[in-house]
């Protein structure tokens, strides 16, 4: 069979989500795929993507995701003569298509948040608003596809629920990175409860401050905020600080190693989060044996299982209460062990072998 695989989602200055889940599940499909008899191309937009591929990998360049081509894709790919092709997105194009395709849809966050990313062009964040009106156009888009793929199953239940396609839906997991790879060779994670580590944004539904509501309860600790920030949102959440309380400090972004340098240093990864479409800083902080304080709901739930602490979004009492639990030594290592557990189950190979299993659903090429 032969597979093409999307990768121009992978970004060449740094991860985010999309990219990060792009570039890990390509690479452990190019190292499942020749045991399936599976032959893989990818298709990159960017000559600098090649380089975050695996060496061997072979590459096809079209034009970017963005780009006004991209309705027209399929009619481009037909020329390689696919079998399949499987985007981590479900933007490509459908049009005139002749090989069976999976399109992939992490969740449905943005019908509930409609912000757009600032980096994409004006004419992408007004059709990114005006799409997620209605759940029309994306029903419209992922039943032209054979299969539709996902991050989790809370996300796969909520497409049930919405009646969001007619397609089969395949749960291809998210899983965390290896940061544990990142530390020092001689480094070791030290347990404790003394830092709070929050790794995401400041928009208003990840709900930020009752974490800094929280950290006031918690004299003696510190708060790391390690997101990129603006001046305004920065001096508003500011102004919640209780001097008397934990230090608070913004770090207006970090690299991959010093996230898990300041995770390995007495840690416990904290998110008063409204909602989420998955919640990987909790995936990496379990797999680093770091627990977790989080709101409860479902995603996080089946993140993390009993690898985490769990209290209402909005109760800065109850997360406080949760991180002064785990200064009871028994306690941490309990949550500690439970969490390394749980998130051993989530690993790129095998989301790659459920990936590839999904290629026996499609039909073959037309």
């Amino acid at each position: 069979m032969r597979l093409l695989f999307d990768a121009r989602y992978i970004r060449t200055d740094f991860h985010d989500g999309i990219s990060r889940y792009s570039a890990e599940l390509a690479a452990a499909v190019a190292a499942e795929a020749p045991a399936r008899e599976v032959e893989v191309a990818f298709l990159i937009h960017d000559e600098a993507q090649r380089a975050l591929l695996p060496p061997s990998a072979r590459v096809l360049r079209i034009h970017a995701p963005t780009a006004v081509q991209e309705p027209f894709s399929a009619l481009l790919l037909n020329r390689y003569r696919p079998d399949a092709v499987f985007s981590p997105m479900q933007t490509i194009g459908t049009l005139g298509r002749r090989f069976g395709l999976i399109l992939t849809l992490h969740d449905t966050i943005y019908y509930r948040h409609r912000t757009p990313p600032r980096d994409l062009p004006w004419y992408v964040r007004v059709g990114w608003r005006l799409f997620h009106l209605s759940y029309l156009p994306q029903r419209l888009t992922l039943n032209a596809a054979d299969v539709v793929a996902t991050v989790s199953d809370t996300s796969a239940a909520e497409f049930a629920r919405v009646r969001l396609t007619r397609r089969p839906v395949v749960v291809v997991p998210n899983a965390p990175q290896r940061l544990a790879e990142l530390l020092p060779t001689d480094a070791v994670v030290r347990t404790g409860a003394d830092n709070l580590v929050y790794m995401g944004s400041f928009m208003g539904y990840k709900n930020v401050e009752t974490l800094i509501c929280a950290a006031g309860q918690l004299p003696g600790r510190t708060l790391h905020l390690l997101s990129r920030i603006s001046p305004d949102r920065r001096a508003e959440l500011e102004r919640l600080v209780d001097p008397a309380g934990a230090e608070v400090r913004f770090h207006n972004g970090v690299t991959d190693a010093e996230y898990s340098a300041l995770l390995a240093d007495r840690a416990v990864l904290v998110s008063a989060s409204l909602d989420e479409g998955y919640g990987l800083p909790v995936a990496e902080a379990l797999a680093l044996g770091v627990p977790a304080v989080v709101t409860d709901m479902p995603i996080f739930r089946e993140v993390a299982g009993d690898g985490a602490l769990y209290a209402p979004g909005t109760d800065a009492a109850a997360f406080a209460a949760a991180v002064r639990s785990l200064d009871d030594v028994a306690h941490r290592d309990a949550v500690i062990a439970a969490g390394t557990d749980h998130i051993a189950r989530f690993s790129w190979e095998r989301s790659a072998g459920v990936l590839l299993d999904a290629l026996d659903r499609l039909p073959r090429r037309r």
